[in-house]
């Protein structure tokens, strides 16, 4: 499998036969994926839109009573926690649903309390930005479907490059901010910040190529059904980053 920038495949099979399902090519059952005695079946396109969508419904769940209630209290924490669970859910060896749907909650009280403040002081700007995320998404869903965009070794070391670029500037920005108000002004709503935002839908946009790809290469690997879970967080983990920058990307527009 090719690597991807979604650190969440990293703990996907590297190897295995093609996943015909109805036609095994390796030696003894085509169910048993791992050694000793566990069985499990191969993982289908099926059961990567249900995991994803079981996680997103929660997601929108836990937003909806963020915005509702009007918790804002809980952004700071829910992002805190949103992050150790991503970064337990990357390195642990084996994979939890539970961890992934509590990924999905704790990212949803992030969300809902975040969109709220900004609807208050742009009205209609979530319903744009979820709008906007959606058409993404379904564009690159059409682009990676129909070949438009290869994804070769080659592109996927740009992106990875470029995806650590995006994050290194990040971090340089929040640092330089502490000493200059407005850091390297990447994030105070100026010409270089709509710059920067742009780059980083872009760079969000094409990593959901390398998750799409990811995720057929598991299934013809025949990765066991459970790791769909993955799938799932992965994708979860671009379309937050996508909307987040979508939302600022407009607020410094509404300014």
């Amino acid at each position: 499998m090719r690597t991807t920038s979604n650190p969440a495949f990293r703990n996907l099979p590297t190897s295995g036969g093609y996943a015909t399902f109805d036609s095994y090519q390796g030696g003894g059952s085509p169910q048993a994926f791992r050694a000793g005695t566990e069985v499990q079946r191969p993982m289908t396109i099926d059961d990567v839109v249900t995991k994803t969508g079981i996680s997103l419904a929660l997601l929108v769940l836990a937003g909806a009573i963020t915005w509702i209630f009007q918790l804002y209290v809980v952004a700071l924490p829910a992002a805190l926690v949103g992050f150790v669970l991503a970064l337990v859910i990357i390195f642990r060896k084996t994979i939890s649903p539970a961890l992934v749907l509590a990924y999905a909650a704790a990212e949803g009280l992030f969300l809902g309390a975040i969109s709220r403040l900004f609807e208050e002081r742009w009205s209609g700007i979530v319903l744009q930005a979820v709008i906007g995320t959606l058409a993404v998404f379904g564009g690159m869903l059409v682009v990676y479907r129909t070949g438009a965009i290869r994804v070769t070794p080659r592109f996927t070391k740009w992106l990875v490059g470029a995806m650590i670029g995006v994050v290194v500037l990040m971090l340089v920005n929040l640092l330089a901010s502490f000493f200059t108000p407005g850091g390297l002004g990447l994030r105070d709503g100026g010409p270089l910040a709509i710059i920067f935002s742009l780059v980083c839908i872009g760079v969000a946009a094409f990593s959901f190529l390398l998750d799409f790809d990811a995720a057929d290469q598991a299934i013809r690997a025949q990765a066991p059904e459970k790791f769909a879970w993955y799938i799932a967080f992965g994708l979860m983990v671009t379309l937050v980053w996508l909307y987040l920058e979508i939302l600022r990307l407009l607020s410094y527009f509404r300014e």
